[in-house]
């Protein structure tokens, strides 16, 4: 295996396997993978503070000696990984795409981290995000705009925009991310991949309070259902610095994702009952893509939950406010950094300060409410089917639409409302590709397990993939420019 194009072309699971079974170098794949890199990155600029190539291609050496020596690290052994850079890789730049932190070199690695290094992988750089990953449009003044994988003038999505376009483009084989508000479901689904939100704690985040736990989660983005559930057997699993991880062995996540799914019974929740508005083209493609599911023996029937889907929104925004504005406080307080904040985290910030414990406490009775409203609702269905959008990619040059369907949006996130039951819910999702309209652009739809579901989410993703292949069907035409 010589070219580069046939080693880029390799599933993560694959392309491990040739690894350990050294069909192919560790210095070949970390050789494959920079020319990649330099080829297209200058177009979409997903992947930033890449390391010094020959440095890279050292390490990799090392990895090949290794190999030679009988030692394998694991199952990322050799591989090319970048980083959102939402979370610090120790040694290289940490900006979270804020000014503020422009020049900060993070001292240590995060527990997603550290398990990566433990595998074998070797950090290349970081995956771009919106400034402290505030809204599904990846920019920031740091550096620049990420460009969506099938149309350069359009956003990738975000917060894990960078990712996933490093992802589309094969400039990595697999991606880390995160999600709060659809930044593991929005930018798949933009770029024509899959990408799951597992459950609370099914990845540890160690933090300044490790005692609540947080609506953002970590999680991983693949061409496959199989390759995320790979990289989830490394990144998955208890820490004893986290006290809400779950404790399960996360190797089962590696295991192949066969299943029969005949009988299982889905529920397309739509547009809630008429209460989101969409692009014309996006509802319509998600409920083209349910063919995909009863392909694979699934019966789907349009339901959805009784519930004031209103007030969950309003209970959303006030949780949104209050995590944020703890982690912004210190910026906001002190005028020189305050004036280097983007006007939504501003908004966020100030939104969140003037919280009492009275309206934070009614806002997650309102989130349990809803988590036993749809825990009864599931008693009925194996899994929710919902659009992970509402909206196609829209120009790169938006900060984010202020109208979709012709409705106004009252907030910067609003038109990605539909991921928000989702995340206050702490059901796992994973986002599947649900085709394209006729100017050559994706969507996608989420698909929503039981509580600590994400196997069960990323089986019948496999099953829906082995029906429709969007991947393998339409790749990014840069691929071939």
């Amino acid at each position: 295996m010589a070219a580069d194009d046939d080693i880029v072309a390799l599933s993560a699971i694959e392309l491990s396997r040739a690894i350990r079974a050294r069909a192919v170098s560790c210095v070949a794949v970390m050789e494959a993978y920079l020319d990649r890199i330099e080829r297209l990155n200058p177009v979409v600029n997903a992947i930033v503070a890449l390391r010094d190539r020959a440095d890279l291609l050292r390490e990799a050496g090392a990895r090949d000696a290794e190999l030679a020596r009988g030692e394998v690290r694991g199952p990322l052994h050799g591989f090319p990984q970048a980083v959102k850079d939402l979370a610090p890789v120790k040694g290289l730049p940490f900006t979270q795409g804020s000014p503020i932190f422009r020049d900060r070199i993070a001292e240590s690695d995060a527990i997603l981290v550290e398990r990566m290094r433990r595998a074998g992988a070797i950090l290349i750089g970081k995956t771009n995000t919106p400034e402290f990953g505030l809204g599904s449009q990846t920019f920031n003044p740091v550096y620049g705009t990420t460009r969506n994988a099938y149309d350069p003038a359009r956003t990738s999505g975000g917060s894990s925009g960078g990712a996933a376009v490093s992802v589309a483009l094969r400039m990595q084989p697999v991606a880390d991310g995160s999600d709060h508000a659809g930044s593991l479901r929005n930018p798949p689904a933009f770029n024509n991949l899959f990408g799951l939100r597992p459950a609370y704690g099914r990845i540890p985040q160690a933090g300044p309070d490790v005692f609540t736990p947080s609506l953002a989660v970590e999680g991983a983005i693949g061409r496959s259902p199989a390759d995320i559930g790979f990289l989830l057997s490394v990144l998955a699993g208890p820490d004893p610095r986290v006290p809400y991880g779950i404790e399960a062995d996360p190797s089962v996540f590696a295991e192949p994702l066969e299943r029969d799914c005949s009988g299982l019974r889905a529920a397309w929740l739509g547009d809630l009952g008429g209460h989101l508005p969409f692009e014309p083209g996006v509802l319509e493609l998600g409920q083209s893509a349910l063919a995909g599911f009863e392909a694979a023996g699934v019966r789907v029937e349009a339901d959805r939950p009784a519930f004031d889907m209103e007030a969950l929104w309003q209970d959303w925004l006030v949780l949104r406010a209050w995590f944020t504005a703890a982690a912004l406080k210190p910026l906001y307080e002190n005028p020189r950094t305050r004036a280097l904040l983007k006007p939504e985290a501003v908004w966020e910030a100030e939104r969140g300060l003037k919280l009492d414990a009275d309206r934070v406490a009614a806002a997650q009775a309102g989130r349990s409410a809803w988590y036993e409203s749809l825990r009864r609702f599931m008693e009925r269905y194996d899994v929710l089917l919902l659009p992970a959008a509402q909206v196609f990619p829209f120009a790169a040059g938006t900060p984010w639409p202020k109208t979709v369907g012709g409705r106004p949006m009252d907030t910067y996130h609003r038109w990605m409302e539909v991921v928000i039951p989702i995340t206050m819910s702490g059901l796992p999702a994973l986002s599947v590709p649900a085709g394209f309209n006729e100017a050559g652009l994706p969507t996608g739809i989420q698909i929503v397990g039981r509580n600590h579901a994400e196997l069960a989410c990323l089986q019948l993703g496999a099953a829906y993939d082995a029906a429709t292949r969007w991947v393998e069907r339409r790749p990014p035409p840069l691929l071939d420019a």
